[in-house]
C-alpha cells in the first residue's frame, strides 16, 4: 500500500466541505438575552452519528447555549481543511486526520472521544465479502481489492494487521477508497472483492447474504476508538468558553446515548437522518459511546501505522490530545 502523506490528504479532500460558509460560532458567548451560538460540526452520515443527532433533538446543546448544525463529511481527514479555515468549529471522525495534521503542526487537537468499538461480541465495523468470493478468513484478503472509506487510516491499518496475524501478506492487500454508502453497490457489482464498512451497512450486507470476514479492530486493538472529537488550536485558545461549552454538551450527549432509556430516541435519530427502513434502524449495532479518550489505544494504532508505513513518525501526543 502506498503511504498517504498529510499534504496529499489535505489537498485531495479540500473539496469535501466546499460550500461551507464562515462560521459565526467565534462571536461572543450568549448573554442575558439568551441568544444561541451557531456551531458547525462535521460528522459522517453513519449510524454512529445518532448520538449527536439525538443530543441535538433532546435539547442538550441548546441547554448549553449552542445551536448546532451538522455538516456531512466522508471521514475525519476530510474535515481538517475546513476546520483549519474556520468553516467548521468541530469535527467527529477517525483519528488519522488529526494524527497527520499534528505531524505538520497544523493546529488541530483531539478534545474528547466519541465512540469506540467492542472488545468482544459483534463489533461496529467489519470487512465483508460476497458468498461467491470464496474469502473466509483475513489471510485470503492478500491479493484482493478491499475498500475503505478513507485511505491511510484505521481501516486499512487494522485490516493489514489482521491479515498478517492470520498468516497472510499485508503488503499484498489492494486498498481503494469508497465511501461507506457506496460500498454495498460496488461489492455487488464485483468492482471490489471485500468492503470495510460500519453500521448500518454491516446489517444491510449480512441481510442480503454477504459474509463477514473479520472485525479488524477486535483482531488487533480490541475496544479501539473509532471516532474522536476534534477542534482547532486556534479556536481552543481564542474561545475557550465555546470549546468548554461544546465539550460539556458532548459529554452529556454521550452519557444520554448510553442510557437504555433513550435507545428509542437514538434509533429514531437514525431513521430521521439516514432514511433507513425501520427494521434496519432498529437492529443495527450501536457503538460504545463515551467522552473519555483511551490514549493508550490510539498510541497502539500509531505503532501499527508506522509498522505498515502509513505514518513515518509519531504525532506529539502531549500536544495533540487535550481531553476536555
Amino acid at each position: 500500500m502506498k503511504k498517504v502523506t498529510a499534504l496529499a490528504v489535505l489537498a485531495s479532500v479540500a473539496i469535501a466541505l466546499t460550500g461551507c460558509t464562515d462560521s459565526d460560532a467565534t462571536g461572543p458567548s450568549p448573554g442575558a438575552s439568551g441568544d444561541l451560538r451557531k456551531v458547525r460540526v462535521a460528522a459522517l452520515p453513519i449510524s454512529e452519528t445518532a448520538a449527536l443527532w439525538g443530543g441535538i433533538r433532546a435539547g442538550i446543546f441548546r441547554e448549553q447555549g449552542l445551536d448546532v448544525e451538522v455538516v456531512p463529511a466522508q471521514g475525519g481527514a476530510q474535515a481538517i481543511p475546513a476546520l483549519i479555515n474556520g468553516d467548521i468549529d468541530f469535527a467527529i471522525g477517525q483519528p488519522f486526520g488529526p494524527f497527520r495534521a499534528d505531524l505538520q503542526n497544523l493546529g488541530v487537537v483531539i478534545i474528547g472521544n466519541y465512540a469506540s468499538s467492542y472488545a468482544d461480541g459483534d463489533d461496529i465495523n467489519a470487512v465483508l465479502t460476497t458468498a461467491r468470493s470464496g474469502i473466509t478468513r483475513p489471510a485470503q484478503l492478500a491479493g484482493r481489492t478491499v475498500s475503505v472509506n478513507s485511505l491511510g487510516a484505521a481501516g486499512d491499518v487494522t485490516i493489514m494487521a489482521a491479515v498478517e496475524k492470520d498468516g497472510g501478506d499485508p503488503t499484498k492487500v489492494k486498498f481503494v477508497e469508497v465511501a461507506f454508502p457506496d460500498a454495498p453497490a460496488q461489492l455487488a457489482a464485483g468492482n471490489i472483492d471485500a468492503a470495510w464498512v460500519t453500521e448500518p451497512f454491516i446489517t444491510q450486507l449480512r441481510e442480503r447474504g454477504d459474509v463477514l470476514v473479520v472485525a479488524p479492530y477486535q483482531a488487533t486493538v480490541p475496544g479501539l476508538t473509532t471516532l474522536t472529537t476534534i477542534t482547532s488550536t486556534k479556536l481552543r485558545e481564542s474561545d475557550a468558553t465555546l470549546v468548554a461549552d461544546f465539550s460539556s454538551a458532548m459529554k452529556k450527549t454521550l452519557t444520554w446515548a448510553k442510557d437504555p432509556a433513550n435507545e428509542a430516541d437514538l434509533r429514531q435519530a437514525i431513521k430521521d437522518n439516514l432514511e433507513l427502513p425501520d427494521a434496519v434502524a432498529d437492529s443495527v449495532r450501536l457503538p460504545a459511546f463515551g467522552w473519555e479518550l483511551d490514549r493508550g489505544g490510539l498510541e497502539q494504532l500509531v505503532t501499527l501505522a508506522q509498522k505498515y508505513r502509513v505514518l513515518d513518525r509519531r504525532p506529539d501526543f502531549d500536544r495533540l490530545v487535550q481531553q476536555q
